[in-house]
């Protein structure tokens, strides 16, 4: 990584561009790096979401994209879906409805989801087909590539990198640790 990068800050949520749930003063913030086809973040989500409801208030949590457009050919237009569907104030609703239904991201699919969100339909077509939100998913994956991501999922925490490679059982009690340090 350049000398001059800070990782640090690349991993500080904007509230201008990330999609966060919790509040700013949380003692933990838990980014992760995600691609709505990719079967492991499928899985990692439930997951997180029971993390995230036990541990409540006390975590943050950043979802950023990450799509791996060269196995998941679907992936990237998803993230610019769910962008899409954040604009119209959505992005929790749909994020949860790609993962729950991974296996459906084609265009026909997307439509059906933001149709099941609640969408503007007309709007959401629209800046869909003109790929309004391409440079906002390619940001995040520039980010991701400074910060040397790889793989999907890949969560920080609190700035450092947390290696879910064998478990989110880790994720979890790297969170415990910088809830509770005693």
């Amino acid at each position: 990584m350049n000398a001059a990068v800070n990782p640090q800050r690349l991993l500080e949520p904007d509230a201008s561009t990330d999609h966060v749930l919790g509040p700013p003063g949380a003692r933990a913030t838990l980014v992760e790096y995600g691609d709505f086809e990719c079967p492991s973040c499928a899985q990692a989500y439930p997951a997180v979401k029971i993390m995230l409801d036990h541990f409540g208030p006390k975590v943050r949590f950043v979802f950023r994209h990450f799509p791996l457009r060269e196995v998941h050919p679907h992936a990237e237009l998803a993230a610019e879906a769910a962008e899409a569907a954040g604009a119209q104030g959505k992005f929790w609703p749909f994020h949860d409805l790609l993962f729950t239904h991974a296996h459906r991201l084609g265009e026909a699919h997307l439509r059906e989801h933001a149709q099941q969100a609640g969408l503007d339909m007309a709007r959401f077509e629209n800046e869909l087909r003109d790929h309004v939100y391409l440079q906002r998913v390619q940001e995040q994956m520039q980010v991701a590539t400074q910060l040397r991501v790889r793989a999907t999922p890949t969560f920080y925490l609190n700035g450092e990198f947390v290696d879910v490679s064998f478990g989110l059982l880790h994720l979890q009690r790297a969170i415990e640790r910088v809830l509770d340090p005693a």
